[in-house]
This record gives structure tokens, sequence and C-alpha cells, in this order.
């Protein structure tokens, strides 16, 4: 054996063997052994270690802070938790504070990215998402599952055709997708109720950044009697601006229990960071003229 290789023991019997070619725990990817035979033989000694380590590892990546949030195509600042719309022309989702400020401008109800008039009927709209499907735009597939769900551009309401899009828009990194798929396992909405089931897919949607799952995911959590994981959802929601979330940190660390006065400073301070951040003129104008 070379000085350049890696060696490790086998878990089973303690041979030590090249790292690179023993086999593996599948699960945990942490233990090592010289053979499929030694794997075997201690699958029952390993496995409530292995349970632990896959746990462990999936609330790693589960509660790590939000990443910042897509940049608005036009305005290039941060793009805010709601007031954002996606447009079937161009494929692009722009903030509101663009779009009010192209129809401010040009007085023309023109997409503020690609200039092109909206679509003039229920079909123009479907043809111009299906063209974006083709593609493998995420977005696109979530929002046509919406249309089946709800029965809109002239298409039925079939929840079964909305779930299987919200799934394939979910694979292709949508994270809306997954959370209405969650959506539909928790409603029982065009399949058994299955809340285990909504909760993995609220997960996959709050890993991906988007910040009601984790707000849900948070609820739930709380729900079950588990209120420092609720905390540690509804505080990294909060860190990326949602102010639902910070209400629901703040009432925890009036508790005196469930939030620290540190994490609750952070949270307060990662809170209006953000939101200063996602701030402008135009968006702020766009929102007071949506209140009318």
């Amino acid at each position: 054996m070379s000085a350049d290789t890696t060696t490790d023991k086998c878990a089973a019997c303690s041979k030590e063997g090249d790292s690179d070619n023993m086999n593996t725990c599948n699960k945990c990817k942490e233990v090592k052994y010289c053979n499929a035979a030694c794997k075997k033989k201690h699958r029952t000694k390993h496995n409530k270690a292995c349970e632990r380590r896959v746990a462990e590892l999936h609330d790693e990546q589960l509660f790590k802070d939000h990443l910042s949030p897509e940049e608005c195509p036009i305005c290039l600042l941060p793009m805010p938790t709601t007031d954002q719309t996606f447009q079937s022309c161009c494929g692009k989702t722009i903030c509101e504070g663009c779009i009010y400020a192209m129809l401010k401008s040009e007085g023309k109800d023109l997409c503020a990215f690609c200039r092109m008039p909206p679509p003039y009927s229920d079909k123009e709209v479907i043809k111009r998402l299906k063209k974006l499907m083709d593609k493998g735009d995420g977005e696109a597939f979530n929002i046509v599952g919406l249309a089946y769900q709800r029965g809109e551009y002239g298409l039925p309401q079939d929840h079964q055709k909305a779930n299987e899009l919200w799934l394939k828009a979910g694979e292709l990194g949508c994270s809306s997708g997954y959370y209405n798929l969650g959506n539909s396992y928790r409603l029982g909405r065009g399949m058994e109720r299955v809340i285990k089931k909504s909760g993995h897919y609220y997960e996959l949607a709050a890993m991906n950044g988007h910040i009601m799952a984790r707000h849900n995911l948070g609820g739930n959590e709380y729900d079950a009697g588990n209120h420092k994981r609720a905390m540690k959802h509804f505080m990294i929601a909060a860190r990326a601006g949602d102010k639902d979330a910070l209400d629901n940190v703040k009432k925890g660390f009036m508790y005196g229990i469930f939030v620290t006065k540190d994490e609750y400073a952070d949270t307060l301070r990662s809170h209006h960071e953000r939101q200063n951040e996602m701030r402008s003129d135009e968006r702020e104008e766009a929102e007071a003229k949506n209140r009318r």
C-alpha cells in the first residue's frame, strides 16, 4: 500500500484497508467495511447509531439559514418575500416595484423585462407557460399546477394533475412546487391526507428557501410540543425577512424559555437588515397603491 493511500478500519472486524475501496454505509456515509459480508454482519449493531447520525445530518441541512434571495432582474435588489410576479412571456420573476415603475413611466401594460404585451386570452397564457415548461422552467410547472388546482385559464379543476406538476416543479428547483405539494398532503387535496409527507415536502421547500414552508414547519413543530425546534424555524424565517415569523420569535422570547435574549437580538437585527436590503421607493409606492 503506497504512502499516499488513506486507510480505514472495518467497523465489523477491524481489518485495515484502502479507504477508497471499502464498503461504506449507504445511510450515514461514515462507517466503512472491508466487504459486503462484514457490512451485513454489523448492520444490527450499527443501526441505532446510524439512524441517530442520519437525523443529525438531516437537521444540519434543515436548520441552515436561508441564502440571500434572488435579485429582481431589473432593479437588482433582493426579491421581497411577497409582492413579486412571474412573467409568462420571458419566464422572469419581477418585483412589484419594477412593474409599477414601468406602468408609471411609460403608461403601458408591458412586461417590465422584455416589453412584451400581456397575454390576450387564457389560451395565450397557457401557450406561453407550456413553451417555458418545454424549456424545463420549474416555476412555469408550478403556475400551471395552480391553474389546474383552481380550474383557471380554461383548464379543468384537476388536483391530481396539479400535484404531478408541483412534484416536477420541485424537482426542477422550484421551492413553491414542493410547498404546494406539501399543502396538498396536509389538506388531502387530490390524494390521501398524510401529515408526515406534508412535512417532508415542506422541508424540501424550506431547504430551498421557501419562507412560508419554513413558517409552516415551525407551526407544525409547535403544535407537536417541540417548541425549541419550532423557534429554530421561526428564527430562520424571521432572519430572512418574514414579519409573522418575527412575531412568533418575540412571543417565544417573552415566554422566557423558548428564545434567549441573544437569539432574539440577533434575529431582530438580521430581520431589519434584510428588510432594508429589500426596500425601495418604487416597492413602497406599489404597496401603497395596492392597499387602496
